[in-house]
C-alpha cells in the first residue's frame, strides 16, 4: 500500500492549477509588496542600463539614482528596453511576470512528464519568489540554460545557440550551455549558429547608441567583472551577501582573508569533466537530465558572484534531480534538507538568530547544493541513471 507521503506527492503533481498559482502568484505578490515599499533598486539599475546606453554613458559606474552598480553586458539594454519605456510601476511588475513566464515555458520544455514538471514548479516556486523580490534577471538566465539543453535534444540547434549566446552576453552564466554540445546531432550547425548569433547580438545594441560606444562598453564590462570578482574574495570588506558558494564556505569557516579560487575550481572542473566518461549513454534522457541538473548547480556553487537570489538556478537542478529519483526515505529526507537549507535559509522561516549568526556569515545556503552536486557526480560515475525508468532522446 503506498505511503501517505507518496500519495501527497502524487496529488501535488497532478494539480496544474496549484503549480500555476504558486509559480506566478507568489512572485507577483512579493514583487508588488517590494514595489509598494520602494525596494526596487535592481529594477532601477536595469532600467538605467537602457537609459545610459541611449545616452552613451558608462554602464559600470556608480550613479546617484541607485545603490550598487550594473554588472550586465550591453545587450541587456535591448532586453530591458520594453520595460524601461513603460511607466515605472507597470514596467517593474511586467518585468517580474515576464521572467517568471519565460522560466515557466522553459521548464515545460523539459523531457520529463507533466507530473514531474508540476512538482518542479511547485518546489521551486519559493526560490522564484525570492528572486522576484529582488527583480532578478537570474530567473531568465536559468531559462536560457534549460532551453539550450531542451532545444539541443530536439535538434533545434539554431535556437539553442541563440539562448547560449544571449545568456553569455548578458551575465556570462549562459556559456554553460556549451556543456550540452556533445548532445547535439548537428554540431557544426550549432557552432555556426553561435557565431551568427554572436555577431547579431554584439551589433544589436549599437542601434541604441553607436558602434564605438558598444565596443568600449564591452571592454569596460570585462574590467568591471574583474574588479567585482576581486571584491568578492575580501572578507574584511564585509561582503557577506556575495560569494555564497563552495569557495565562500571554505573561506568563511576558516576565516581566510584571501583564498585562491583555483583550489576549489580546478578539482570541480575535473569532477565535472568526469560526467563525459559516460557519454556513450547520451541517448539516455536520464543521463542528459542528470548532466543538466549538474550544470545548473555547478554554475552557482562555484561562482564567486553567487548571491541568495542566484539560487533560483541551482535549486532547479536539485528539483530536477528529485523528480527523477525513486521516492525512498533517503531521497525524501535529503530533498527536505535541501529545500530548507537552500530555499528557506534566507527567509523568515529560519529564525533571525540562526540566519544572522550561521547561515549568512558562513554562506551555508550553498552547502546543500554542494552536497547535491557531489551526489550527482557519484551517481553519474556509478551509472545510477540506468536504474531509473529508461527513456531515450527522440
Amino acid at each position: 500500500m503506498p505511503s501517505k507521503k507518496r500519495l501527497t506527492l502524487n496529488w501535488l503533481g497532478q494539480q496544474d492549477w496549484l503549480a500555476l498559482s504558486l509559480w506566478f502568484g507568489m512572485s507577483i505578490v512579493i514583487a508588488a509588496r517590494e514595489l509598494i515599499a520602494g525596494e526596487t533598486n535592481n529594477f532601477i539599475i536595469f532600467r538605467h542600463v537602457f537609459l545610459h546606453v541611449r545616452a552613451q554613458q558608462n554602464l559600470y559606474m556608480a550613479y546617484p539614482e541607485y545603490f550598487d552598480v550594473n554588472n550586465y553586458g550591453p545587450v541587456f539594454s535591448v532586453i530591458i528596453a520594453p520595460f524601461a519605456l513603460l511607466p515605472f510601476s507597470i514596467g517593474a511588475m511586467l518585468w517580474v511576470a515576464a521572467n517568471a513566464l519565460f522560466l515557466y515555458y522553459a521548464i515545460r520544455q523539459l523531457p520529463i512528464t507533466r507530473f514531474q514538471q508540476n512538482l518542479v514548479l511547485i518546489f521551486a516556486s519559493h526560490e522564484l519568489m525570492a528572486a522576484s523580490s529582488y527583480f532578478q534577471f537570474n530567473v531568465s538566465i536559468a531559462a536560457c540554460i534549460i532551453l539550450s539543453f531542451a532545444l539541443i535534444l530536439r535538434g533545434k540547434d539554431f535556437w539553442a545557440a541563440f539562448f547560449i549566446v544571449i545568456g553569455t552576453l548578458t551575465k556570462l552564466y549562459g556559456i554553460v550551455g556549451l556543456a550540452f554540445f556533445f548532445f547535439s546531432k548537428h554540431r557544426w550547425r550549432l557552432i555556426g549558429s553561435m557565431l551568427l548569433w554572436g555577431v547579431v547580438l554584439f551589433v544589436l545594441p549599437m542601434a541604441l547608441s553607436s558602434a564605438q560606444y558598444i565596443i568600449n562598453t564591452y571592454k569596460d564590462w570585462w574590467t568591471a567583472l574583474v574588479v567585482k570578482n576581486q571584491k568578492n574574495f575580501k572578507l574584511d570588506e564585509g561582503i557577506l551577501l556575495q560569494n555564497i558558494s563552495a569557495q565562500g564556505i571554505i573561506q568563511r569557516v576558516f576565516r581566510l582573508k584571501y583564498f585562491s579560487n583555483l583550489w576549489v575550481l580546478v578539482p570541480a572542473l575535473l569532477l565535472f569533466a568526469s560526467h563525459y566518461l559516460r557519454l556513450r549513454w547520451k541517448e539516455n534522457v536520464n543521463y542528459c537530465l542528470y548532466l543538466l541538473a549538474s550544470v545548473l548547480l555547478f554554475t552557482v556553487i562555484f561562482s564567486t558572484s553567487s548571491e541568495s537570489p542566484t539560487y533560483i538556478i541551482a535549486f532547479l537542478g536539485t528539483c530536477i534531480w528529485y523528480v527523477l529519483q525513486k521516492p525512498t526515505k533517503w531521497v525524501n529526507a535529503f530533498f527536505i534538507f535541501a529545500l530548507i537549507g537552500t530555499s528557506f535559509s534566507h527567509s523568515d522561516l529560519v529564525t533571525p538568530w540562526v540566519k544572522h549568526h550561521f547561515v549568512v556569515p558562513y554562506a551555508l545556503k550553498a552547502l546543500p547544493s554542494v552536497v547535491m552536486w557531489l551526489v550527482i557526480v557519484w551517481q553519474i560515475l556509478s551509472k545510477q541513471f540506468l536504474r531509473l525508468e529508461e527513456r531515450v532522446v527522440v
